[in-house]
């Protein structure tokens, strides 16, 4: 069996690291490579640096800050935000990052997964999906969770993969920051209809909220950042623990 990944995730503005709650309330919490090398050394299994405001500002991401993480970790490194061409994927691929995560990007031109994946291989991009349970539909949004999209998660998702998605990283605006468990029936019907791995966001406050996305939510991986970030868990007592309930991990 696979072994399933803990991943902590650093939203990035005005190259601090920040935490909302449903993607509203921004607050600094920390430096962006002080905080990525502690995670590394506490044995994260990847990272992910998503900078939450560059395509709302309409600039690119921080290539330098991206490599200054990169020189100071030893782990998968993903990067996200503002990537619209693949030139941008190019650049932040030099400047260190493993895999390219996009999104507004993807929904705007989904022709960009496309793209970087003939160029760089599937393993190279990760299409994350902000989506908002709306009426009973999971409704796919850009720019951070401004703007809704006439994208549904499944479908979308089910179409980046055959576009040559390598992972789907699924962040549950409705969970987000609020610490109260992951959106588990979700994620199980997206790993059931994909083949490719999906990444969870959006809820983790306790151990057992990651263990049940990692078992009755089927995720491949869990992502987490307030946990992390506030010191609530440690990554090597989060891993203690999912082995005693049984989850396979690194």
């Amino acid at each position: 069996m696979v072994a399933k990944r803990i991943i902590p995730c650093l939203d990035i503005r005005d190259g601090q690291v920040v935490k909302g709650i449903n993607f509203l309330g921004i607050k600094e919490v920390g430096d962006a490579v002080e905080m990525g090398r502690r995670y590394s050394a506490e044995g994260a299994d990847e990272l992910v640096f998503l900078d939450i405001t560059a395509t709302f500002e309409g600039r690119k991401t921080f290539a330098k800050l991206v490599e200054k993480i990169a020189l100071n970790i030893n782990i998968p490194f993903t990067v996200g935000g503002g990537i619209s061409t693949l030139e941008d994927a190019a650049r932040l691929l030099d400047a260190g990052a493993d895999k390219i995560s996009v999104n507004s990007s993807a929904i705007a031109n989904p022709q960009l997964i496309s793209d970087i994946a003939a160029r760089y291989g599937n393993q190279f991009v990760v299409c994350a999906i902000d989506a908002k349970n709306v009426d009973g539909k999971w409704i796919a949004t850009t720019h951070g969770g401004r703007n809704f999209t006439d994208k549904e998660l499944f479908s979308w998702a089910r179409e980046a993969q055959d576009r040559g998605a390598g992972e789907i990283l699924f962040t549950s605006m409705d969970h987000d920051g609020t610490k109260a468990g992951y959106a588990c029936e979700t994620y199980a019907r997206l790993s059931e209809i994909l083949t490719i791995p999906v990444i969870a966001s959006g809820g983790a406050g306790n151990t057992q909220h990651i263990v049940d996305v990692l078992t009755e939510g089927k995720a491949d991986a869990a992502l987490a950042a307030s946990i992390f970030h506030y010191g609530e868990i440690s990554i090597p007592e989060l891993k203690f623990q999912l082995r005693e309930a049984g989850v396979n991990v690194r």
